[in-house]
C-alpha cells in the first residue's frame, strides 16, 4: 500500500513537471484581437492525472502547475494568471474528474471531457468579469465586450486539450495504472 501511494505521488509530480515543460515550449495566441489569451497544452497532463488518480489529485496538480507556471513561465501575469488558471483548470478538473470517477467507462470519459469543457467556458465568464477589471483596471463593460473572445478561447483551449487527453489517456493511463496497482 505504501509503495502504491509513493508511486502515485511520483506520477502526480511527473505530470506537474510535464505540464510545465509543455507550457514552456508550446504556447501561442488563438485570437489576434486578444494576444494575451494563449493556447497551451499543459492542461493535457493535468487532465490525464485527474482521470488516473481522481479529482483531488487533479486539483493538487492544477495548483502546483499554476504556481510553478507563475514563476517559471509567465511571471508577467502575476497573481492574476495564477488565480485564473486555478479557476479555469480547476473547474474542468472537478467536473470531469467527478463524472469519470463515478462513470469509469469510455462513454463516461467522453461525457466528463465534454462537461469539463463546457464548465470551463462558462465559469470563466464571471471570473473574467470580476477578476480582470481588478487586475487590469479595465471597466467591466470592456471585459463584457470581449466576452465572445473569452468564451471562444476557453472553449477552444479546453476542447483541444480534452481531445488530446482522450487520445493519449488510454496508452499512457493503462501503463501507469498497472505500475501503481502492482
Amino acid at each position: 500500500m505504501k509503495k502504491q501511494q509513493t508511486l502515485k505521488m511520483v506520477f502526480i509530480a511527473l505530470f506537474c513537471a510535464l505540464s510545465i515543460v509543455l507550457v514552456y515550449f508550446i504556447h501561442f495566441p488563438i485570437f489576434p484581437s486578444a494576444p494575451f489569451l494563449e493556447y497551451d497544452p499543459a492542461d493535457v497532463m493535468i487532465f490525464i492525472c485527474t482521470f488516473l488518480f481522481g479529482p483531488l489529485a487533479g486539483v493538487i496538480c492544477t495548483v502546483v502547475v499554476s504556481f510553478l507556471q507563475w514563476f517559471l513561465v509567465s511571471p508577467q501575469s502575476g497573481w492574476y494568471g495564477f488565480v485564473m488558471h486555478i479557476i479555469a483548470t480547476g473547474s474542468f478538473v472537478l467536473v470531469a474528474g467527478l463524472i469519470y470517477k463515478f462513470k469509469h467507462t469510455l462513454s463516461g470519459s467522453i461525457i466528463a471531457l465534454i462537461c469539463g469543457t463546457i464548465t470551463m467556458a462558462l465559469v470563466m465568464m464571471p471570473a473574467n468579469l470580476i477578476i480582470t477589471p481588478i487586475f487590469s483596471g479595465m471597466p467591466v463593460s470592456a471585459v463584457w465586450d470581449m466576452m465572445p473572445v473569452i468564451v471562444g478561447f476557453n472553449a477552444i483551449k479546453a476542447g483541444g486539450n480534452a481531445i488530446l487527453s482522450f487520445v493519449l489517456y488510454k496508452s499512457v493511463g493503462r501503463s501507469i495504472e498497472k505500475m501503481v496497482k502492482e
